[in-house]
């Protein structure tokens, strides 16, 4: 597959290439991508525990293995920052993201690691088109990436079994995410190249639960995630004032 993609509603080509021109970084802990490996187990704890609570007759009674059986999709699954540790738990999990060398840095990693990952280079459309359907959809991180939130998330939800899940987390859009997440981590902190977000594409709770409810999805409380820069990590809170995460449950 092509490394470059067209643009659609739900896809931006430049946004596409900006990653796909970071590929190799995706599993260096102190490189550009060094903000998601420190989200990493905030945004599992979340993800983890709403499948529990939501699908309690679809998880495993071992807790190490608590996913055994779950049929997952991390849509823009980029290196696998999250693929990998779902996978760990049990899950059978199908990255994919329309960034060819993205996906092979994945795909090489989790062969590394000896997990099985089915790793695509497709865009969901190519998945809905097939008639996939998945216990659970991830989109971390994606939606305030695309063009068209409403289009996407309608794709993302049509992947989702009867009964099963849809897991978003993004940025809130005010004044403190501006502060924060881009004239902090992209310009003084230099967490992030410079333009990896828009504060215009930045979507409210109250925005994404409306978006939600309108695919026919019903969802769940919200989660904010926090950062601590005494410890240097990011727990869960009831502060979305910035990054927060929030699910919808498919009748």
């Amino acid at each position: 597959m092509s490394s470059t993609v067209t643009d659609a509603p739900t896809i931006d080509a430049a946004e596409v290439g900006r990653f796909n021109a970071l590929a190799a970084e995706w599993w260096d802990p102190h490189g550009k991508f060094r903000p998601l490996h420190k989200l990493g187990p905030a945004r599992l704890e979340f993800i983890r525990d709403t499948i529990r609570t939501e699908l309690p007759d679809r998880t495993s009674a071992n807790t190490l293995r608590i996913l055994r059986g779950l049929r997952i999709l991390d849509i823009r699954c980029g290196g696998g920052l999250v693929s990998e540790p779902l996978t760990r738990l049990g899950a059978a999990v199908t990255g994919i993201d329309p960034a060819a060398d993205t996906i092979a840095a994945a795909r090489a990693h989790a062969q590394s690691q000896g997990l099985d990952i089915d790793y695509r280079a497709v865009r969901a459309e190519a998945l809905a088109e097939a008639g996939q359907k998945f216990d659970v959809v991830l989109c971390l991180e994606v939606v305030e990436h695309v063009p068209d939130v409403s289009a996407f998330l309608r794709l993302a939800a049509s992947l989702v079994q009867p009964g099963g899940l849809m897991i978003l987390s993004t940025i809130n859009r005010t004044l403190k995410s501006y502060a924060l997440a881009i004239v902090g981590a992209e310009y003084i902190l230099r967490w992030l190249p410079v333009g990896t977000h828009q504060w215009d594409r930045f979507v409210t709770p109250d925005e994404l639960r409306a978006h939600v409810q309108a695919i026919g999805m019903a969802p769940l409380p919200a989660r904010g995630m926090i950062f601590n820069p005494l410890r240097d990590t990011w727990s869960l809170s009831q502060d979305t004032d910035v990054n927060y995460l929030l699910a919808g449950r498919r009748p």
